[in-house]
């Protein structure tokens, strides 16, 4: 079975898709995580991110392995889950994925990484792209407030200092970056269920999905 959860920066998707995943045993996949570890490669690399660069990009992808397991990523057969959380690759990440080459190679490893296997997996084009025919799509987010300050306490949580309004801002950025993109934009796709966790703590939207799925008689 293939849950698919989609959404923008901040909704909470993958601290719900990470406890729903372990709610029902099975496998989580951090697809965003996937392109913050690339986006740290072309930063390692020395490389921008930008259309002009796209063909750096393109070979560093070919010397360039990336992997889930165990819910940590792993680039080039190193667990980078530490490393790929500041704002700056999560800025990055976006610039990446929006990069059509990048964005064919990502699918091409999310479908492997999930074959014959019971997942639940989160990112931004899962229900639309990766697997328009996942047994269940759901579109989580919230308000651009509600999503910064979930993001600027996590930033503060994790010990650094941030300030507020530069996190809107690179929330908001974000935003731009993941809707207007060419290549797999971030919409809801048209069979998605739309969770708005505005005013929802991730306990109550676990529950709120499990009972949705529960109530299907498909587990």
């Amino acid at each position: 079975m293939i849950i698919a959860i989609d959404g923008p920066s901040g909704a909470g998707k993958s601290t719900v898709a990470k406890l729903l995943s372990k709610k029902l045993n099975f496998e989580y996949i951090d697809t965003g995580a996937m392109y913050r570890a690339l986006a740290l490669k072309a930063r390692m690399c020395r490389i921008e991110v930008c259309a002009e660069n796209e063909g750096e990009i393109d070979k560093m992808l070919k010397t360039t392995s990336v992997d889930y397991s165990n819910s940590c990523i792993y680039l080039d057969n190193v667990n980078v889950e530490s490393s790929i959380r500041a704002e700056d690759i999560s800025i990055g990440a976006s610039k990446i994925s929006a990069l059509k080459n990048v964005r064919t190679r990502m699918v091409e490893l999310q479908r492997k990484i999930a074959e014959n296997k019971d997942v639940v997996l989160d990112g931004r084009d899962i229900g639309t792209k990766v697997f328009p025919d996942a047994d269940f799509k759901f579109f989580i987010t919230a308000s651009e407030q509600t999503r910064a300050e979930r993001r600027y306490r996590q930033i503060e949580a994790s010990g650094k200092t941030a300030d507020f309004s530069n996190v809107l801002a690179d929330l908001k950025q974000r935003d731009i970056n993941d809707t207007t993109r060419e290549n797999s934009p971030l919409r809801m796709a048209e069979d998605a269920i739309l969770i708005d966790t505005t005013d929802m703590d991730i306990v109550e939207t676990v529950e709120a999905i499990s009972r949705i799925i529960g109530g299907s008689n498909v587990l």
